[in-house]
C-alpha cells in the first residue's frame, strides 16, 4: 500500500538538488509518498502523485529519521551517584565503567533484554530510526558474545567493544587481555558484530594495543570504529584515519594534525555532546572541524556513566549552543552525518529509493529542535514505513 504524507509545512530532505540549494534541501508545502518501507516520491504537495492512503501533517515540519551512530545499551545498573559526584567537582576518569561491568556480568539475560528494549523505545520516541549498539560491559568471552547477541535483536549495527577497559582480573596482565580480545573473544563475537571498536584513551588502551585489536577485527571482516580524544590529545584520531575507520568518536581534544587528517579522509568525526554535559569536560569544537572540511556526526552515546540520554533533540541543542554548529549543521549531523558514520547509503535523507524514515515535529521548522531545548517536539515517527504516534496535541475543552 502506498501512503501519501502531505501538508508538510517544511520538509528537510538532505538533498540539495531537491530543495533550496542548501545541504538540507528544504522544501515548503511538501509531500512524501511511501511504498511499503521505501520512499518513492518527495516534492511539492501540489504535484504529489496519487496514493492508496493519505495522511495530513497539518503544516508541521518533517525531517529525516535520526541516525544515532554511537550507543552503549546492553548494561545493568545505573551510576547516578557518580554523576552527582562529578557535579560536585570530581573529575571523570572512565573508572566507573568497571562498576557497570560488574552489574552487567551479574544480570540475567531477561533483565538485559528488557533494558535494551526500554532504551530503544525511548530512542524511537525521540525520532531515532537507525541506531548502533556496542558491547563492552561484559569483558569476558561469554558476556561479550551475549551482549552482541542481545544487541542484534534490536539493530544490525552491532559493535564489538571488548577493548573498552581492562577488567580488574587482568589489571596486572594487560598483554594477556589484549591477546584475549583479539583472539578467543573476537572469534566468539565476530559472527554477531558488524564493527570493531576500541577505547583508545588514557586509562583504557594505548595506540599500539588499539591497533592490534582493530587490525585483528578488520581481518575478520569487521568495519573499524574508534573512541579517541575524549580526555586528552593522543594518537587515536590519526590511527583511525590510517585504518580508514568509518568514525572516530568524541574528538574533544584534537591537534591541528588530527583535524587536517580527518578533513582529508572519509573518517567521520562523531561528536557526543551528552558526554561533555554529563562529565563537565570542555566542549568539542565542531566549528573547527566543519570549517576544515571534515564530516561531522552527532550521537547520544547513551550509556549509564557519561551520557545517560536518548534525546537527539537535547544533543542538537547542546551542539548548537556549545560546539559552534548552526541549527542546520546540527540537524545534518544527526541525519546524513550519522548515516556516513555507519557507512549507510539507505538512510539519513528523504530521497526516492531510500528507506522510509521520517520524523514529524510539533513545530513549523526544524530550527525548533535547538530553539526549544528540552521540549519533546517529536509527534510522529515513520520507521521503515511503519507509523508510530509519539505525542498528542493538547485539546482545548473550552472556557
Amino acid at each position: 500500500m502506498t501512503v501519501l504524507y502531505t501538508d508538510i509545512g517544511e520538509l528537510v530532505t538532505n538533498d540539495p538538488a531537491a530543495g533550496d540549494g542548501t545541504p538540507l534541501g528544504v522544501l515548503h508545502d511538501a509531500a512524501v509518498v511511501v511504498d511499503g518501507a521505501t520512499i518513492v516520491w518527495a516534492g511539492p504537495a501540489a504535484h504529489a502523485p496519487a496514493a492508496d492512503h493519505r495522511v495530513s501533517w497539518d503544516g508541521d515540519a518533517a525531517v529525516p529519521g535520526f541516525v544515532d551512530s554511537h550507543a552503549h545499551l546492553v548494561f545493568a545498573g545505573e551510576r547516578s551517584a557518580e554523576f552527582a559526584a562529578r557535579a560536585s567537582g570530581r573529575p571523570y576518569t572512565a573508572g566507573g565503567i568497571r562498576t557497570t561491568v560488574a552489574a552487567t556480568r551479574a544480570a540475567g539475560e531477561d533483565r538485559l533484554v528488557a533494558g535494551v528494549a526500554r532504551l530503544t523505545q525511548e530512542m524511537l520516541a525521540a525520532g531515532i530510526t537507525t541506531l548502533e549498539c556496542k558491547s563492552g560491559y561484559g569483558l569476558t568471552v561469554d558476556d561479550e558474545r551475549r551482549a552482541l547477541e542481545i544487541a542484534g535483536r534490536f539493530t544490525p549495527e552491532t559493535t564489538y567493544l571488548g577493548a573498552h577497559v581492562v577488567p580488574a582480573e587482568y589489571a596486572e596482565r594487560r598483554d594477556d587481555y589484549v591477546d584475549l580480545v583479539r583472539g578467543p573473544m573476537l572469534d566468539a563475537c565476530a559472527p554477531h558484530a558488524r564493527w570493531v571498536d576500541v577505547f583508545c584513551e588514557r586509562g583504557a588502551f594505548d595506540a599500539d594495543e588499539s591497533r592490534a585489536v582493530l587490525e585483528a577485527g578488520a581481518a575478520r571482516g569487521l568495519g573499524v570504529r574508534l573512541h579517541a580524544g575524549q580526555l586528552e590529545q593522543g594518537d587515536g584520531v590519526r590511527l583511525a584515519v590510517e585504518l580508514d575507520a568509518a568514525s572516530v568518536d568524541h574528538c574533544t581534544f584534537l591537534s591541528d594534525a588530527d583535524v587536517e587528517a580527518l578533513a582529508a579522509s572519509r573518517t567521520v568525526a562523531t561528536l557526543l555532546p551528552g558526554v561533555e554535559f554529563s562529565t563537565r569536560t570542555p566542549w568539542a569544537d565542531g566549528r573547527r572541524l566543519l570549517d576544515a572540511g571534515a564530516t561531522v556526526a552527532l550521537a547520544t552515546d547513551c550509556n549509564p556513566g557519561s551520557s545517560f540520554t536518548t534525546s537527539t533533540g537535547f544533543c542538537v541543542a547542546l551542539a548548537v549552543r556549545h560546539m559552534g554548529l548552526s541549527p542546520a549543521e546540527a540537524l545534518h549531523a544527526v541525519t546524513a552525518g550519522g548515516a556516513a558514520a555507519l557507512r549507510r547509503t539507505d538512510v539519513g535523507a528523504v530521497v526516492p529509493g531510500l528507506r522510509a524514515d521520517l520524523v514529524r515535529l510539533a513545530a513549523p521548522s526544524y530550527v525548533h529542535l535547538a530553539y526549544r531545548p528540552g521540549v519533546p517536539l517529536v509527534s510522529e515517527v515513520v520507521a521503515a514505513g511503519v507509523r508510530y504516534a509519539v505525542g498528542q496535541r493538547p485539546v482545548c475543552a473550552g472556557p
